[in-house]
């Protein structure tokens, strides 16, 4: 019964956030404050309830519709809500409750927000970036998994791998070959993962994109569509986390 009742708490815990990242989604590329105003709608500027700010379910109740002037709610914010919900859970039920489960939850909540911003935007902000590699470094001290110098060669690995591929892809093709954001969240998982599991994360990141780009491509009829990267780092992550230590630890039994 215990478990059943911190099962329920970590996945509300999780639409929470969820529902927090949603405001960082929308307000940090326009520079705006997380705090004030409080949640509104962003067509008719009025303040939401706290009744129809529940997530998930307040969604559910207004038919994705704002209450004051109709308009349609993004199909995102319960969207994120539940992803960030079911990855909490995801990582209780992986990990059980230790540090490094909540480490995983903040950097999997990062991610959420960096990559709902990319899809958007096409911008990784180094707002969010920078202050999660010294977070993810300074977590290493107390981290029994991952030590300072694992976490510093993380970063190093992370972001030293994709400025190279950057600065190499841009000589060859005459254009910029990837952006400096996906540099910088690249260094950022470092921090959090050490340099082994970071490498298997641009590893995933790399596999997948390629997959989608050759999609992409296919669907345009061969018209030059711009794919964010970022996502992709981002699922090649939560791969790393939940079953890249036992794909390192095949390959080196072969």
């Amino acid at each position: 019964m215990e478990n059943i009742i911190i099962t329920a708490i970590v996945f509300v815990i999780g639409l929470v956030i969820g529902s927090f990242s949603n405001v960082c989604i929308y307000r940090i590329p326009r520079n705006e404050s997380l705090i004030r105003p409080g949640s509104h709608c962003p067509q008719c500027s009025k303040p939401i309830q706290f009744y129809d700010n529940i997530p998930v379910i307040s969604y559910m109740i207004l038919q994705g519709k704002c209450r004051y002037c109709g308009k349609q709610i993004p199909f995102q914010y319960p969207l994120v809500e539940l992803l960030t919900g079911l990855l909490y859970l995801s990582f209780y039920l992986f990990f059980g409750l230790q540090l490094v489960t909540f480490v995983y939850m903040l950097l999997g909540t990062v991610l959420i927000i960096i990559t709902f911003i990319d899809l958007k935007e096409k911008i990784i902000p180094d707002v969010v970036s920078y202050p999660f590699i010294i977070i993810g470094f300074l977590f290493s001290f107390f981290r029994k998994d991952l030590t300072p110098m694992n976490s510093f060669l993380g970063i190093l690995a992370g972001g030293g791998s994709l400025f190279l591929i950057a600065v190499a892809g841009t000589y060859l093709f005459k254009k910029e070959a990837m952006g400096g954001g996906d540099v910088k969240l690249a260094a950022m998982i470092g921090a959090f993962l050490g340099w082994q599991l970071t490498l298997l994360s641009l590893f995933f990141g790399f596999f997948l994109g390629a997959i989608i780009g050759i999609i992409v491509l296919v669907l345009s009829k061969g018209k030059s569509e711009i794919v964010p990267f970022g996502p992709f780092i981002a699922v090649g992550t939560i791969i790393a986390i939940f079953w890249g230590q036992n794909i390192i630890n095949w390959y080196l039994m072969i």
